[in-house]
């Protein structure tokens, strides 16, 4: 083969890559359905979803995969007609104004990374096909979380050792009462931090991110009742118990769903009930 035509094959393979990434168009086809245990189709599970008001979609944070498929979650509601926003926990909310110009198309790529940089430490490829979309379709993006040092403070020391100015930048009234049914909940999704020493506080910054990306979902939508919010956190957050649980304790008037990628061991049919999850994207 001549230099031309390895260049014109060496194309095609990138084109088809970026196309992946970018469109989202490899999905699971198969969904576990909790309620009643049914495998159903990706387009079934879409139509399920019609008129709730906030859909958690689950990730491990390093898995390209379950990138795309929450890239292929965004993109089948937004072909429905349901008008959206995501919700990040990749970003705070006090980076909300960063987001705006983001998805109005004021900022260019190379400045909103530096700004994706500040915000989360995973390399931005992993997130790009789901934010460029965004852009893309001026769906509006929410930021979510407190500022790192905050929770890595809890993490270290306790919520007690929060001083006054700290508390002043979470929401107004929060607090971080953990209880067995929590730590029970933390000790199955996090395992390998059950036997850490500081596992108190490491679920009181756990709850701490639950509590204040519940509330900041909801003041959202206070403003913008009209949009169907997809939240895209890790799965232990996305977790009925997780954020799911805060949302139900501050509204109970909006609806949610719950939809977890299949991790081995961890997240599959056989060990997860309808308190968990709603559905689960199976591995093919």
């Amino acid at each position: 083969m001549n230099t031309f035509g390895k260049i014109v094959i060496a194309f095609l393979l990138l084109f088809a890559v970026l196309h992946i990434t970018f469109t989202g168009k490899e999905q699971a086809t198969r969904v576990f359905r909790l309620r009643d245990g049914k495998i159903i189709t990706f387009e079934q599970m879409i139509g399920d979803l019609n008129k709730t008001n906030i859909i958690l979609v689950g990730e491990l944070h390093d898995d390209q995969f379950h990138h795309r498929l929450e890239l292929a979650v965004i993109k089948a509601l937004q072909d429905s007609g349901a008008p959206l926003a995501v919700g990040f926990e990749m970003f705070t909310a006090e980076s909300q104004d960063d987001l705006n110009r983001w998805v109005n198309g004021r900022l260019p790529v190379d400045d909103f990374m530096k700004i994706y940089y500040r915000n989360w430490g995973m390399p931005w490829p992993l997130y790009s096909g789901i934010l460029l979309y965004m852009r893309d379709h001026k769906i509006p993006a929410v930021g979510l979380n407190i500022p790192p040092e905050i929770s890595e403070k809890v993490a270290s020391s306790g919520f007690s050792a929060l001083s006054l100015k700290e508390l002043g930048t979470l929401p107004p009234g929060i607090s971080c009462t953990v209880n067995e049914r929590y730590i029970t909940f933390i000790q199955r999704a996090y395992r390998s931090h059950s036997e850490n020493d500081k596992f108190l506080h490491f679920c009181e910054a756990q709850i701490l991110w639950d509590k204040a990306m519940a509330w900041n979902v909801i003041e959202f939508l206070k403003r913008d009742r009209s949009r169907t919010v997809v939240v895209v956190a890790g799965t232990g957050h996305s977790w009925k118990r997780g954020i799911p649980d805060q949302i139900r304790d501050l509204s109970k008037k909006l609806s949610y769903k719950v939809i977890l990628p299949e991790v081995p061991d961890e997240i599959e049919p056989n060990n997860m009930t309808i308190d968990d999850a709603d559905y689960i994207l199976l591995r093919e």
